[in-house]
């Protein structure tokens, strides 16, 4: 018997690009379904942000795949981060947004989706 097997579409390439986070709970958002991964450059910047905001010392090991709870991140600590991107990027998150990431990395990929839609104008 094939359970549900024939629910799952898209490329292996899609498929396998899968991380576990995304396999959690929660739903993801539409952002992070279908879209490429940030560049090593924007995870930096975000790791560098993080470790700013969490006061993390430097022999901290942070990945993309980091999560903010595990870093031992309180309740308040997102929203510091998400404000220190929005001002070092010069971009809005919407709260929506804001309440879905929870990893570096869906950091890093929103981010830099909110900085390819900004207007001409406002990216140089």
């Amino acid at each position: 018997m094939n359970h549900g097997s024939s629910r799952v579409h898209g490329t292996r390439e899609q498929l396998t690009s899968l991380s576990a986070t995304s396999l959690s709970c929660k739903a993801p958002s539409a952002r992070s379904i279908g879209t490429s991964q940030a560049k090593p450059e924007t995870v930096q910047k975000v790791s560098d942000i993080v470790r700013e905001q969490l006061a993390l010392s430097a022999d901290t090991a942070l990945t993309a795949e980091s999560k903010f709870s595990a870093l031992g991140a309180d309740s308040l600590d997102p929203v510091e981060i998400v404000m220190a991107l929005e001002e070092k990027f010069d971009i809005s998150v919407e709260e929506s947004d804001a309440q879905n990431i929870t990893t570096i990395q869906e950091t890093a990929d929103l981010i830099e989706d909110l900085v390819q839609k900004k207007p001409a104008a406002q990216a140089s």
